[in-house]
């Protein structure tokens, strides 16, 4: 389904500011339909001033749908009209499109005296302006499945004038809130709990819900008759400094949101103050009871904390290791049996800087180009050939998981050994790795990216017998047994252009988009 700025931006001359309006509006009306049980659709003009388009949709969460299809980029147009562009004009859509003109000609709410039947349920249809800053900017049709009509309770009386006021703060342009805090990543909803406000900030009506909220921050009282940023901040005093903000957001003052914390509850808290000509009338706070989630998120910080801590430790174990091995070198009279050694210094050396930037993020997720740099560097400073070498990464690996990074990182220390200690070891060379990604084709059943690696050096070149399934290289034996078993790669040694040594890796990664970024 296109997005709303893809449409606005096709169909219709609004500018960016009024998009943003849009944006803003769209992101919040889900409170408007559930109030309202009612669907809404967005209509906007046309940029030839021909007719009306349809540019987004909402059904409610607390009543049936009056549209089992969705109308976005439905036309209403003047000179081909329906509910396409070329589709003819039903009894239905001139009704509809009698009210959205109503509505913005006069700039007023707008509603059908009688239900419409023509889709075999009963349909109440009204019209709301959308306004900024005096100027309109589209209509919202608001359309209730009257089917399941019945005497209402006090709760559906509360949600209905509570969507009445707020359709009054859109036609007159005081909805959505342009200074609005920054909501949470999952704001209350209606059905989470509902409490309304008068002007002095008691509470005169408080959803089931919304009641059992405030029991399990310690209420023992009724919330009806008080005022809730007291009440809310008595029941929160643990002996800190009391939160201005908990204090302005619980008063309805502001649109805000806020958290408050009780005997092991933690409650959230969205005010949405109610501007009417405007006076302020009041206010709508919706309540959620976030216990069950906030815990969770303390388990995970928990967990993240002690998986970074292990890594810690490993990261410091596997330098001691490495110490030790390097010590015992040293003591080695046999050249081979050191040189052996060595390789093993190299090797869990480059095991531990990947736990090193493991232990510094939340996630086993790495910014592969540091440990790249550093595991080149360290390969080409303890080479034992003596050999001025002059390493280099060309582009850049991105984010990798610690399952790729781990035997990446031992891969490209053999490599870059092996560039050294053969391919350079009878003079002075460079040694080059490039690297980029390749995003797979549209349609491509493999969703992942591909990292493409070659490590190259100006040295001699490969023997004319060389072999790399027959080598009885250890480091070469490894460099294919991760590349090619553990990480599902390819790999090819072939001659440099211009002379040398290439190794070509091909990996399959995971996108980037779909990793979290540390």
């Amino acid at each position: 389904m296109p997005h709303l700025s893809d449409l606005i931006r096709r169909y219709t001359a609004l500018k960016t500011a009024d998009l943003e309006w849009l944006h803003a509006l769209v992101s919040d009306w889900q409170l408007l339909a559930d109030l309202s049980f009612a669907d809404l659709v967005l209509w906007v003009r046309l940029r030839d001033d021909s007719g009306w388009v349809a540019v987004s949709q909402m059904r409610p969460t607390t009543g049936p749908t009056a549209f089992q299809d969705d109308l976005v980029e439905t036309f209403l147009r003047d000179d081909e009209p329906g509910s396409t562009e070329t589709a003819p004009l039903t009894p239905q859509a001139v009704a509809r499109r009698a009210l959205i003109d109503r509505a913005w000609n006069e700039g007023r709410i707008c509603r059908e005296g009688d239900p419409d039947w023509s889709g075999g349920v009963p349909v109440r249809e009204e019209t709301i302006p959308v306004r900024r800053e005096g100027n309109l900017l589209g209509v919202i049709q608001r359309s209730t499945n009257l089917s399941s009509a019945r005497t209402p309770s006090r709760l559906e009386l509360t949600y209905l004038q509570s969507a009445s006021d707020l359709a009054q703060m859109i036609a007159e342009g005081e909805f959505p809130f342009s200074d609005q805090g920054p909501l949470m990543v999952r704001s209350p909803r209606v059905g989470d709990g509902l409490l309304r406000l008068d002007q002095d900030g008691r509470v005169v009506y408080a959803s089931p819900n919304a009641l059992s909220a405030y029991r399990r921050l310690g209420l023992t009282a009724d919330l009806v008759g008080t005022r809730l940023a007291r009440t809310t901040l008595d029941l929160a005093l643990t002996g800190d400094p009391r939160d201005e903000s908990l204090n302005w957001t619980a008063s309805g003052r502001i649109p805000q949101e806020a958290e408050v914390e009780a005997r092991g509850s933690t409650i959230q808290l969205r005010s949405i103050p109610l501007v009417i000509s405007g006076v302020r009338t009041g206010a709508l706070i919706m309540v959620r009871d976030v216990t069950e989630l906030r815990r969770r998120e303390r388990e995970l910080m928990t967990k993240d904390a002690t998986i970074r801590e292990i890594h810690h430790r490993v990261k410091n174990n596997l330098q001691t290791v490495a110490a030790l091995l390097r010590l015992q070198a040293r003591r080695l009279q046999i050249p081979e049996g050191r040189a052996a050694l060595d390789e093993a210094v190299r090797r869990v050396g480059s095991i531990a800087i990947v736990h090193e930037m493991l232990s510094h993020t939340p996630d086993e997720i790495v910014d592969f180009d540091d440990i790249a740099d550093r595991v080149i560097e360290m390969a080409a400073e303890v080479s034992s050939t003596g050999t001025a070498v002059v390493p280099r990464r060309n582009g850049n690996f991105g984010l990798l998981s610690a399952l790729v990074a781990t035997p990446l990182s031992m891969v490209l220390t053999e490599l870059v050994q092996n560039a050294v200690e053969h391919g350079l070891a009878y003079g002075p060379g460079n040694i080059e790795v490039a690297v980029r990604r390749e995003d797979p084709l549209p349609g491509a059943e493999d969703a992942g990216s591909r990292l493409m690696i070659q490590v190259r050096d100006s040295g001699g070149g490969l023997p004319e017998e060389f072999d790399v399934e027959g080598t009885t290289s250890l480091g070469l034996q490894i460099v294919r047994t991760l590349v090619v078993g553990e990480l599902g790669g390819r790999l090819e040694f072939r001659p440099r252009e211009g002379g040398g040594t290439e190794v070509a890796i091909e990996l399959p990664v995971e996108h980037e988009e779909q990793m979290p970024v540390p």
